[in-house]
């Protein structure tokens, strides 16, 4: 699915030809997600290095070119360096055009650093970063004069407004956020017909829009925000050529699928839920972990969602071991980024499905064997070298010890085990500042200090 061969045709092809330029892609953004990681990342340096080279012409938008490479491969890789250099390049690039000559350009310029702050939100779980996008993106709307530039702007500050509102708003807060989404969605439609290299952006902004969409379906149990989370993602991946799009395509389908086994779950459909799984796992038939590898992680993640939804549903325990498989794949990937908040998510959910596959066989020996595991990795790892891989494992040890004291109904020491690693876990992600991480070990803290449920015997 990804051959060069069609990247070439396209790049020869029709209104894309251009004189020959560095790298791959010749400057065009759409040809990026033809590539796989590794090739993406040579795209990124050879950005820079024509950026950086001496005599170069309109040095600022090779910049700008660079950040936007730069961005992608920090959204598929988790890498935290690769971002600074995209916020970076596209901080030189605003410097370099003159806003005055050139109000359009600077305002592209400033959008992608905001872009890269919003990344940074998503990937590090940092808020703060948020409200600087927000402020930037502002910066951007006043300068822009229309067209792409504006378009941009107005998304960026829609997404803004919407994770502002997360966290506090209902139903109507949600509609309102999804409305704000309309008016840059209807510039892209209209910028594709002056140029066809703008229909992925038209994708993209629709998938935003439908990522929002779900979060405060999934958050609310809205069955009617989640189905037209669902209608967002279909017509994303109805106008996308999966020939030359095949990422945002997979994308938009991780998304349907996503959204249909959370539509399923809220509305008590559980054909819905075995759809959705249906569909998470046809995307990974197109979606490689070599080519996006954060993709394909979420993707994993999302199907193992679907499967625990079914196993509750069914009180089957395959479909938790299988869940289990899928948070194990997962990980595959996010150990290499462990401050992103989905590493603890997973992390959780997948104690969860073992206590579950426990309660459910009668066989502790699931979580013995989890057990044993997570020390052996324990023993392994230097908490001077490696502390927040240290810490995340002490996270994990404290939610087995807690399913098998619900489990057994009995305490023999686990709570106050539990505690402990909390403990030392929560000193680590607060000097790293890894806030979800924190909220994730404060509120198990808070659960144990409680004490034991009604179920329980001590």
């Amino acid at each position: 699915m990804f051959e060069l061969g069609r990247g070439f045709m396209r790049l020869f092809g029709g209104d894309r030809f251009r004189p020959h330029t560095d790298g791959l892609t010749g400057g065009d953004a759409a040809l990026l997600e033809l590539l796989d990681l590794n090739l993406l990342q040579q795209e990124a340096r050879t950005a820079d290095v024509a950026a950086g080279r001496i005599g170069a012409q309109d040095r600022a938008q090779k910049r700008l070119e660079s950040a936007i490479v730069w961005r992608e491969v920090a959204r598929r890789s988790g890498d935290a360096v690769a971002l600074r250099k995209a916020a970076c390049a596209a901080e030189t690039a605003a410097a370099g055009f003159d806003q005055a000559r050139r109000p359009d350009a600077w305002a592209r310029a400033r959008c992608e650093q905001a872009f890269a702050g919003l990344l940074g939100a998503e990937l590090f779980g940092d808020p703060g970063l948020d409200a600087a996008a927000g402020a930037t993106f502002r910066e951007a709307r006043n300068a822009a004069r229309g067209g792409l530039s504006a378009a941009l702007a107005d998304l960026g500050l829609a997404l803004v407004a919407a994770r502002e509102a997360y966290a506090t708003g209902d139903a109507e807060a949600a509609w309102a956020a999804a409305a704000r989404f309309n008016a840059p969605i209807a510039a892209f439609d209209t910028l594709i017909r002056r140029s066809p290299s703008a229909r992925p952006l038209a994708a993209e902004a629709r998938l935003i829009r439908a990522d929002v969409l779900c979060g405060w379906g999934a958050r609310l149990k809205d069955a009617a925000l989640l189905k037209a989370a669902i209608d967002d993602a279909k017509t994303a991946a109805d106008r996308l050529d999966i020939a030359y799009e095949p990422l945002t395509w997979a994308r938009a389908e991780i998304l349907r699928g996503q959204g249909l086994a959370l539509w399923g779950e809220a509305s008590g459909d559980i054909d819905a839920v075995a759809a959705g799984a249906t569909t998470l796992a046809g995307a990974l038939d197109h979606l490689t972990r070599d080519h996006s590898p954060m993709d394909w992680a979420r993707t994993q993640i999302a199907l193992a969602q679907a499967l625990q939804c079914l196993g509750e549903a069914s009180a089957d325990e395959r479909a938790y071991e299988q869940a289990v498989t899928c948070y194990d794949r997962a990980n595959l990937v996010l150990k290499d980024a462990p401050a992103t908040p989905l590493r603890g998510m997973a992390a959780g959910e997948r104690a969860m499905c073992l206590a579950r596959s426990a309660e459910l066989t009668g066989d502790l020996a699931v979580l013995d064997t989890a057990e044993a595991a997570l020390k052996t990795e324990l023993c392994a790892l230097q908490p001077r070298r490696d502390p927040v891989a240290w810490a995340l494992v002490q996270l994990h040890l404290a939610r087995l010890y807690e399913a098998r004291a619900d489990i057994t109904g009995k305490d023999r020491g686990e709570r106050a085990a539990a505690m402990l690693a909390l403990d030392a876990a929560l000193d680590v992600f607060g000097e790293h500042g890894l806030r979800s991480l924190s909220v994730m070990a404060n509120e198990a803290l808070e659960r144990l200090r409680a004490g034991p449920t009604k179920h329980t015997a001590v």
